[in-house]
């Protein structure tokens, strides 16, 4: 389901993050003070907008409680973090997430509403731990306890067989999101997509059903 996020912070998490969710077919609003970041990832997202996000009413000129979700991903300045993520319920943002630079941090930003707490260094520890006992997952990205996106490289049980013969979401519980052959991407594919050798899958899955699939 295509779904609209709006991410606040173009550091290297916040443009991590933004550029992904775009390549995976969501509608992405990019915002951050700086003009230059804005200019750099333009041709990456939906929108990039140059402004203020401290400032209510230009969040609100953006329609932010309209998204789905919204990233908080400033790190050094806390203060701007924290209010941020503050205005953002405020405003009727149903889902917000914030990056956090300490566990102290974190729980500030619980305190004040933040629906999941993103620690990049810590969840990076993470990705390279699954990365390491599962030989073809190239990258993973936890959204919930129990529910991640995960790119791994097509097993060769897949090859040369169209998702509709593959039937996965009934046989493992995991959706395809997106297909990567080369430089080409094919986002929400459809039952006749051809998984070919080297191909690079993008899925959504639940752990139990991660632990499944061939490799």
């Amino acid at each position: 389901m295509r779904k609209q996020f709006v991410i606040i912070g173009l550091g290297r998490f916040g443009k991590s993050v933004a550029k992904t969710l775009y390549a995976l077919g969501h509608d992405v609003l990019a915002i951050d003070s700086s003009e230059t970041e804005v200019q750099a990832i333009a041709h990456e997202v939906t929108h990039a907008v140059q402004a203020d996000a401290r400032d209510e009413e230009t969040l609100k000129a953006l329609g932010i409680r309209n998204f789905d979700v919204a990233v908080v991903a400033i790190g050094a300045d806390i203060e701007s973090n924290i209010l941020i993520t503050v205005m953002l319920k405020e405003l009727g943002v149903k889902y917000v997430v914030a990056k956090a630079q300490s566990t102290l941090h974190g729980k500030v930003l619980e305190r004040v509403g933040a629906d999941k707490i993103v620690y990049p260094e810590k969840d990076m520890g993470i990705r390279v731990a699954h990365n390491l006992v599962t030989s073809n997952v190239m990258d993973y990205i936890e959204l919930l306890p129990d529910c991640s996106i995960v790119e791994i490289i097509a097993p060769t049980k897949f090859v040369n067989k169209t998702l509709g013969e593959l039937n996965l979401r009934a046989k493992f519980g995991i959706s395809i999101m997106a297909i990567k052959k080369g430089d080409l991407i094919i986002v929400a594919p459809g039952a006749e997509a051809k998984i070919e050798d080297g191909d690079t899958l993008i899925i959504l899955s639940n752990n139990e059903s991660l632990a499944k699939l061939p490799e």
